[in-house]
């Protein structure tokens, strides 16, 4: 790849800003948060003190004509960013970097809602962020910013506008399991699973009596709509059944399910030395009889739950008090592209956790860094 091509990336991300009083490239200000975040930079000072102490590097690729900006600055100009203009540019670093694993099969893309804690003020809500994560490709193809998760409803059909989705597999929880959602999937030609709860309580009832039917159970099995795996971690044995059928004739309220053609049931056990602990979650889907696609979906919604951990635990985004809505907003999708990327590119040896490869980027940002861009 061409040195320096992901950050000439930046380049194209427009200033709004009136020139005459500017003092920062938007570039540099970009490069800065970038760097810094990846180097283990959670708060608007770190990423200062981290341009500052590795100023003559940062030369490299940006020109900082007035010196170092003020943590302040940064986040001025952070929160001066359309969002959906930063997303884009985030699209553009994922393209160089994706390598086109996991084309020949569908792609399941998560979607599921964050509150972001820090943003929070006295008299208003903070940022809640409805995201599509694909674990296949690694990264968040979309995001939208409500007040509040009982908005989702209402957000996910724009994020789906926003964001390719055809031809790959849905997956929303029980909060996003809404007939006007389905209806909006299909229409862009994708595929769905979607969990069953309480907020469709006859749905739930009617699916999860089914599979309560042990005899229907054996005759999914004996169709080949069965699937079993057992995992051992964390000192506890961990089974999971899957169970999938097209046999939806007798579901009455099938027909107001946009592209419904199939239900399923994932069963978890898990033993802990003579304990053991089993729950059952209920689905619906657009396809039938196809067990495979079925567990992967059930199984790697889970991925954007994941994603949301590591922005708590890896980049402590719920201790960022940032009150600006789109700065949070924005970093938000920096801290994203941040971990798309320490995902993939293995750092000092194999095998190391992304908050690991973020110390060790900053004890030598130099080295590591080069090593990310030219990737």
């Amino acid at each position: 790849m061409q040195k320096d091509g992901r950050i000439t990336e930046m380049d194209t991300i427009e200033d709004g800003r009136q020139q005459a009083k500017v003092r920062h490239k938007l570039k540099d200000i970009l490069v800065i948060v970038l760097f810094g975040t990846l180097a283990n930079g959670d708060e608007w000072d770190d990423l200062t003190y981290f341009a500052q102490m590795h100023k003559e590097y940062l030369k490299k690729y940006i020109s900082l004509e007035n010196g170092i900006p003020s943590h302040d600055t940064i986040r001025r100009v952070i929160a001066m960013i359309s969002p959906e203009v930063l997303q884009e540019m985030q699209e553009k670093w994922q393209e160089l970097l994706n390598r086109d694993e996991g084309e020949k099969m569908k792609k399941i893309i998560a979607i599921d809602g964050k509150t972001m804690c820090g943003n929070k003020g006295k008299e208003r809500k903070p940022n809640h962020i409805v995201s599509a994560w694909c674990k296949e490709d690694g990264y968040c193809l979309g995001q939208t910013a409500v007040e509040e998760k009982s908005n989702e409803i209402t957000a996910i059909p724009v994020l789906l506008e926003k964001i390719n989705i055809k031809g790959q597999v849905v997956t929303i929880d029980a909060m996003g399991t809404q007939t006007a959602i389905a209806a909006k999937i299909r229409e862009r030609k994708a595929d769905y699973v979607l969990a069953l709860k309480g907020n469709q309580s006859a749905l739930h009832k009617d699916v999860m009596e089914y599979f309560s039917d042990e005899q229907f159970c054996k005759e999914i099995e004996q169709h080949g709509g069965y699937k079993k795996v057992c995992e051992k971690a964390h000192g506890q044995l961990e089974t999971r059944e899957y169970y999938q059928t097209s046999n939806i004739k007798w579901l009455s309220q099938g027909r107001n399910w946009p592209g419904l053609k199939g239900i399923g049931m994932e069963r978890k056990t898990i033993q802990r030395g003579e304990k053991t602990v089993q729950e059952c979650r209920y689905y619906i889907a657009s396809f039938g009889n196809d067990i495979e696609l079925f567990s992967r979906a059930v199984r790697q919604h889970w991925s954007v739950e994941v994603m949301h951990w590591h922005l708590d635990v890896t980049f402590r985004e719920d201790h960022n008090t940032t009150l600006d809505k789109i700065a949070a907003q924005n970093m938000n999708i920096i801290r994203k592209l941040c971990l798309s990327i320490l995902k993939i590119v293995e750092i000092y040896k194999p095998g190391i956790s992304v908050k690991k490869k973020r110390y060790i980027i900053a004890s030598a940002p130099e080295r590591f860094i080069e090593q990310i861009v030219n990737f």
